[in-house]
């Protein structure tokens, strides 16, 4: 795969878990650079229509290149999508795709701060122009925040560790370049095994700093139910995640969405009635899809992706 193309992951799988049909509205919520997108639009053959959100201007540009009428593009947080349908007049959809992450040209343009791999001015930002740089928060958080937002979002075991290196050097110098913040960590993570060889030592602490910058998780948690509100009875939910905070998130929403007790098994052993439990916002349809040994080989960055898959019933949506 060459530096600065994105191949979308689980495409097939994704487009056909939405079970599109001929003259619905669907939702790409997470354009990137349109390879999904361009698929679904294929699918509806011109008779449907697609809504893409993204927040990073580089979607944006991408997103002008597609010549469709049935296709429209806006600028925003997937958590901002309510606003946009109803900006654009429409009140339901019968399918939405979420592909969370970063998109292969983010991670190879070392401008943007997401690479270990070059040196660039240490941003990590989707969105450049709202928000807090990652730079901007390495210089102002403590040593007690820095090491939970690595620990946190980056299941880092020596972020405490990391997190008193980068106070020390940051005593010195700003530590406001990918390569600097690498060569932090490296030194405070030192010889100490981590079991996978093929990791640079950075890797989790970059992911936690992009995670936290972006409001990742907390968009996803909002965004989950909103989405849920919008869909028509039959309409689906795709979500393809890359790591295990965003797919718990997920897999525990879909799981309260479409049981009666909320996915508590506590709950479930009470002397209830089926008759008398609710209805449910949605049923899971299968389970989780992997990306294929074939495609991992075509495409490394499709390891640790996981498909899940829900559709929507007739019942309401329960108040949050």
């Amino acid at each position: 795969m060459a530096d600065g193309v994105h191949v979308p992951v689980l495409l097939e799988e994704a487009v056909a878990a939405l079970a599109i049909r001929g003259g619905g509205t669907y939702v790409d919520a997470t354009f990137g650079r349109g390879g999904h997108a361009r698929r679904i639009l294929a699918e509806l053959h011109g008779a449907g229509r697609l809504v893409a959100l993204d927040r990073d201007p580089a979607a944006e540009r991408a997103a002008q290149a597609i010549d469709d009428s049935g296709f429209t593009f806006r600028r925003a947080w997937f958590s901002e999508l309510p606003a946009t349908l109803a900006e654009l007049g429409i009140a339901q959809v019968e399918g939405a795709l979420l592909d969370l992450g970063i998109s292969s040209p983010q991670i190879d343009d070392a401008a943007r701060g997401f690479s270990l791999r070059g040196d660039g001015p240490l941003d990590m930002r989707m969105d450049p122009t709202r928000g807090e740089s990652a730079a901007a928060f390495l210089a102002r958080a403590d040593a007690r925040e820095l090491t939970e937002v690595i620990r946190d979002y980056g299941e880092e075991r020596f972020a405490q560790s990391i997190a008193r290196a980068i106070v020390a050097a940051r005593a010195n110098a700003p530590v406001d370049r990918t390569r600097q913040l690498a060569e932090i960590v490296a030194k405070a993570v030192g010889a100490r095994t981590r079991g996978d060889w093929r990791q640079d030592p950075a890797t989790r602490t970059f992911q936690a700093l992009r995670i936290f910058v972006n409001r990742e998780l907390e968009e996803l948690a909002l965004t989950l139910p909103r989405i849920v509100a919008l869909l028509a009875p039959g309409g689906r939910l795709a979500v393809i995640s890359f790591h295990s905070l965003e797919d718990r998130i997920v897999k525990r929403f879909m799981a309260s969405s479409s049981e009666p007790w909320g996915g508590d098994p506590t709950l479930a052993r009470l002397p209830i009635a089926d008759r008398l439990l609710p209805g449910t916002a949605l049923v899971r349809v299968g389970r989780a899809i992997r990306a294929s040994d074939d495609e991992v080989r075509r495409n490394p960055r499709a390891r640790s992706a996981t498909l899940r898959v829900a559709e929507r019933t007739t019942h309401p949506v329960p108040a949050a």
